[in-house]
C-alpha cells in the first residue's frame, strides 16, 4: 500500500519556490509601474512583461505536476474551517497566477502595444486595440494584483502559523526539511 508523502514533489516544491520570488519581484515592479513616471517606467515595463509571461508559463507547468503528483495530507487534527480555508486559498492562487498574466496581455493588446519578450519576439494580440476595453482590463489587473498580494500574505502568515506555533509539518512539506 502507498503511504502518503511527506513532502511535495521535489519539481513542485522548486516551483514553488521559484514562482514565489517571482511573484513577489512582479508585485513590486508592478506597484513601482503604478507609482512611476519617471525614466523607470519603460524599464519596469520591459521587467514585467516578460516575467508575466514566465510566470504564466511556469503556472501551467506547476498545475501538471500538481495533477501528476501526490501532495501530503493536510493535518488530521485541522480544523474544517481551516482546511476550506487553505483549500480556497489555493485555488484562488492558482486561478491568480493565471488570470493576471493574461488580463496583463489582453491590457497590453487592447493598448494597441505589442507584447514583446526581448526586441525580436512578438507574442500575438489576444483582443484588438479597443481604448474603453483598456481601461476596464488595467482597473481589473490592479485590482486583482491587490488581491493577489493579500492572498499571498495570508498564505504566508498560514505558512509560519503552522512552522512556528502548530510546528505541524505542513510547512516542512514544502521546504523539504526534516521537522
Amino acid at each position: 500500500m502507498n503511504a502518503q508523502p511527506r513532502f511535495f514533489a521535489p519539481l513542485a516544491r522548486l516551483l514553488h519556490w521559484l514562482m514565489a520570488l517571482m511573484i513577489i519581484a512582479m508585485l513590486f515592479i508592478g506597484a513601482g509601474l503604478a507609482a512611476s513616471v519617471s525614466e523607470r517606467h519603460e524599464w519596469l515595463i520591459h521587467l514585467h512583461k516578460p516575467l508575466g509571461i514566465a510566470i504564466l508559463a511556469l503556472v501551467i507547468v506547476r498545475l501538471m505536476v500538481r495533477f501528476a503528483t501526490r501532495q501530503p495530507p493536510l493535518p488530521t487534527d485541522l480544523p474544517l474551517w481551516q482546511v476550506l480555508a487553505a483549500k480556497a486559498s489555493h485555488v484562488l492562487l492558482y486561478a491568480l497566477m493565471l488570470v493576471l498574466p493574461l488580463l496583463g496581455w489582453a491590457m497590453i493588446s487592447a493598448a494597441g502595444d505589442p507584447v514583446m519578450l526581448g526586441s525580436s519576439v512578438q507574442l500575438p494580440a489576444l483582443v484588438g486595440a479597443d481604448a474603453p476595453l483598456f481601461a476596464v482590463l488595467r482597473k481589473a489587473h490592479g485590482y486583482l494584483a491587490y488581491l493577489l498580494f493579500l492572498t499571498v500574505l495570508l498564505h504566508l502568515a498560514a505558512a509560519l502559523f503552522h512552522g512556528l506555533i502548530r510546528r505541524d509539518g505542513v510547512l516542512q512539506s514544502m521546504t523539504g526539511t526534516q521537522e
